[in-house]
C-alpha cells in the first residue's frame, strides 16, 4: 500500500528547485557578423542544455528521497499497526479470561452457597435427632432412676421393719448386759488401798475389767511383763519385774514414776499397788492378777483427769 507523503502529518513538502537563470551574455554588436551570432547562439543553447540536465539531476534525486522517506513512513506506520493489531488481540484475550473467570467465579458462588446451604440443613437435621436421642435417653434413664427409687424404697421399708426387729433385740440385749454389768460391778472386789486408805474396787479376770472399763470413770491398760534387764512401759510409768513366785503368787516389781525408782516387795497376786505422780490428783492403781514363771499379768489404772498437782 503506497502512501501520499502529503497526507502524512508533520510532512512539509521541499521547495522546487527553480531553473538556473540563463546565462548573461552580452548583445551582440550591431556590426557583428553572421557567424558570430550563430555561435553565440549555440553556447546558449549548451547552457540551457546544462541547466535542464542538471534541474532533471536534481529532480530524480528528489524523487528518489520522497520514495525513501515514503517507504521508511510505511514501516513505520506498518510497525504501528502491526503492534496495534497485536496489542488488540492482547487486550481481548484478557477481556476473555477475565470474563471466563468471572463466571468461573459466579458458578462456584452459586454452587458453594447451595452446598452450604444444604450442609447447614444436614446439620440442623442431625442436631435435631441428637437432642431427640438426648432426650430420650435421658427419660429413660429417669424412668430407670424413678423404678430404682422406688425399689430402694421398697427395700427400705423392708430394711426398716428388720431394723425395727432388730432395735427391739438389742434393746433385749443390752437390758441383759446392763443387768450382767451390774452384777458383775456388784461382784467386784473392793480392796482398801495403801494410799487413799479407802476401798477401791479391782477386776480379778477380763470380764471384770470390762465391767470396770463400762463405769467410764477411770482407763485401764493392760499388760505382760517379763523378767528382764530393763523396764517396760506401761501407760506413761515404767515396770521392772525382779522376782515372781508362781506358787505363792508372789512378786517383787520397781516402778519408776516421774524419775522415782520406788520398789514394791513381796506383794500378791489382786493386791492395789497405789502410787501419786505429778499428773494427776488421783493415784494411779497397778493391780496383777497372775504370777507366772518370770512373768506377770494385769493392768494399770489412770484416772481420766490428768492435770498438775
Amino acid at each position: 500500500m503506497s502512501i501520499n507523503p502529503s497526507q502524512t502529518p508533520g510532512y512539509l513538502p521541499k521547495a522546487s528547485v527553480p531553473p538556473p537563470p540563463p546565462p548573461a551574455y552580452a548583445p551582440p554588436p550591431a556590426t557583428a557578423s553572421g557567424a558570430s551570432r550563430v555561435g553565440i547562439l549555440f553556447g546558449a543553447v549548451v547552457a540551457l542544455l546544462a541547466a535542464n540536465g542538471y534541474t532533471f539531476y536534481q529532480v530524480s534525486q528528489l524523487k528518489d528521497q520522497v520514495s525513501k522517506y515514503q517507504a521508511s513512513v510505511q514501516q513505520e506506520l506498518d510497525k504501528v499497526s502491526e503492534a496495534n493489531t497485536i496489542t488488540s488481540q492482547s487486550h481481548r484475550r484478557s477481556m476473555d479470561a477475565l470474563r471466563d473467570q468471572l463466571e468461573t467465579a459466579r458458578r462456584q458462588a452459586n454452587m458453594a452457597a447451595g452446598a452450604a446451604k444444604t450442609e447447614a440443613l444436614k446439620k440442623v437435621d442431625e442436631a435435631k435427632a441428637q437432642l431427640e436421642a438426648e432426650q430420650k435417653q435421658a427419660q429413660e434413664q429417669t424412668n430407670a432412676q424413678i423404678s430404682s427409687v422406688r425399689a430402694s424404697a421398697d427395700t427400705a421399708n423392708t430394711k426398716i421393719e428388720s431394723v425395727g426387729t432388730e432395735v427391739t433385740a438389742v434393746k433385749g440385749d443390752v437390758a441383759t448386759t446392763k443387768s450382767t454389768l451390774e452384777k458383775t460391778i456388784a461382784n467386784l472386789q473392793r480392796t482398801q488401798g495403801d494410799v487413799t486408805g479407802q476401798g477401791v474396787l479391782i477386776a480379778t479376770n477380763g470380764k471384770e475389767l470390762a465391767a470396770l472399763r463400762a463405769l467410764g470413770e477411770r482407763n485401764y491398760v493392760e499388760f505382760t511383763i517379763h523378767k528382764a534387764k530393763q523396764p517396760q512401759k506401761v501407760g506413761d510409768v515404767f515396770v521392772e519385774l525382779k522376782k515372781a513366785d508362781p506358787k505363792k503368787f508372789r512378786y517383787t516389781i520397781e516402778l519408776t514414776a516421774d524419775d522415782k525408782k520406788v520398789e514394791k516387795r513381796d506383794r500378791t497376786i489382786n493386791e492395789p499397788l497405789q502410787f501419786l505422780t505429778s499428773k494427776a490428783r488421783q493415784p494411779y492403781e497397778l493391780v496383777v492378777n497372775d504370777v507366772k514363771k518370770d512373768t506377770i499379768v494385769g493392768y494399770l489404772s489412770i484416772p481420766k483427769v490428768l492435770t498438775g498437782r
